[in-house]
């Protein structure tokens, strides 16, 4: 049997197979890392060369013990979400594991949401989505990981709730928490000249510790895998091709009933009954949205999945999940959102439907803009 090695610096086991998992290093930094006698994962490694911060993915049960950990503590949980995917993207069951600690909701990724949606407005949404999944935010926090200045507000905030404690920082995998992390650290290295690489132990294989003034922690935790993201059925270019990275530019479709949008092979939407309408899609940029007659629409997916219908890609469409039906009365501005690649906005009054992968949900809410 092989002797496990163990990375020095975080202390998970070394593994060159799997890149988003823990302990894994490249085979040939691994064979340098033998010479020399120091063997690090590729998470530690950037960490202790590049200041970056990696997220890596952690099985359901190593997320409960961490929770549970942090339950335990006296501390401030910052949790991060992306605006986008914000039900996608919210830890089931949190408010459970909190204890007494408080809770910060830091939705991400503003920076892509088309300016004409109110932050106000958007910080209502996601304060009454929380309390519907029973967290209670202390506060409700927007900001984008890309903008420095933003990050200096959030620090600001965290100081301001965390009264002289620790800090640990959750999300599940795909909200940009390595990229806001990341960004923390730049902004504080850059306003006190406090943070170099040799300043973040990684303490255990579960976390990372950033060390602020008062000899309290800011502590960083891999992000846990939401079995209902859209993500988790994608390979890393669509995945990129679906999440937004500039503000997204609204597309208007007029639509009469008996009419259906696909969004790219991802989702669909039916125009089933009601007046002539302009509806409006909010989705990345770079996905391409087709428009067929419903009647034809189950033959037109079958038939152009993998193809014309992209993402999935061809080679993956027999292990892409069936599209799950369901079905919307609406009476006044409405948007219909696909958890993890956006929304369509009605603006009359109709019957739709909304399609989207086995286990992601499509919503109805309120139009927010």
């Amino acid at each position: 049997m092989t002797e496990e090695i163990r990375c020095i610096g975080c202390g998970s086991v070394i593994q060159t197979e799997q890149k988003d998992s823990l302990g894994y290093t490249p085979m040939s930094a691994l064979k340098k890392g033998e010479e020399t006698g120091e063997v690090y994962c590729q998470r530690c490694f950037r960490l202790r060369h590049y200041n970056e911060i990696q997220d890596v993915a952690l099985t359901d049960d190593d997320f409960l013990r961490l929770l549970n950990e942090i339950g335990t503590k006296d501390a401030l949980i910052v949790n991060v979400v992306d605006i986008f995917d914000f039900n996608g993207s919210l830890i089931p069951g949190l408010h459970r594991f909190a204890g007494n600690n408080p809770v910060l909701l830091v939705g991400n990724k503003v920076d892509i949401l088309p300016k004409s949606l109110k932050r106000g407005k958007l910080t209502q949404w996601m304060k009454e989505r929380a309390y519907e999944a029973g967290l209670r935010p202390t506060e409700v926090v927007l900001t984008s990981a890309k903008k420095n200045s933003e990050m200096i507000q959030l620090l600001e905030t965290i100081e301001k709730h965390r009264q002289g404690r620790d800090v640990y920082v959750v999300g599940v995998t795909n909200v940009g928490k390595s990229t806001l992390i990341n960004g923390i650290i730049k902004a504080t290295a850059g306003l006190q000249d406090i943070i170099t690489t040799s300043q973040f132990p990684g303490t255990t294989l579960d976390k990372i510790e950033i060390p602020l003034d008062d000899g309290h922690f800011l502590i960083d935790t891999p992000g846990i895998i939401h079995r209902h993201q859209m993500a988790h059925y994608l390979g890393k270019k669509d995945l990129r091709l679906i999440s937004p990275t500039k503000e997204i530019k609204p597309k208007v479709y007029q639509l009469n009933a008996g009419q259906t949008l696909f969004l790219g092979g991802l989702a669909r939407f039916d125009y089933i009954r009601g007046e002539n309408q302009g509806l409006i899609a909010y989705v990345s940029n770079e996905l391409n949205i087709h428009r067929t007659k419903l009647i034809n629409a189950d033959d037109f997916y079958a038939k152009h999945v993998g193809g014309l219908l992209q993402p999935p890609r061809e080679d993956e469409v027999s292990e892409f999940p069936e599209l799950v039906r369901y079905e919307f009365s609406v009476k006044e501005k409405t948007d219909i959102v696909f958890a993890g690649l956006g929304w369509i906005t009605i603006t009359e009054p109709g019957i739709v439907a909304g399609y989207a992968p086995k286990g992601v949900e499509v919503l109805k809410r309120k139009a927010l803009i």
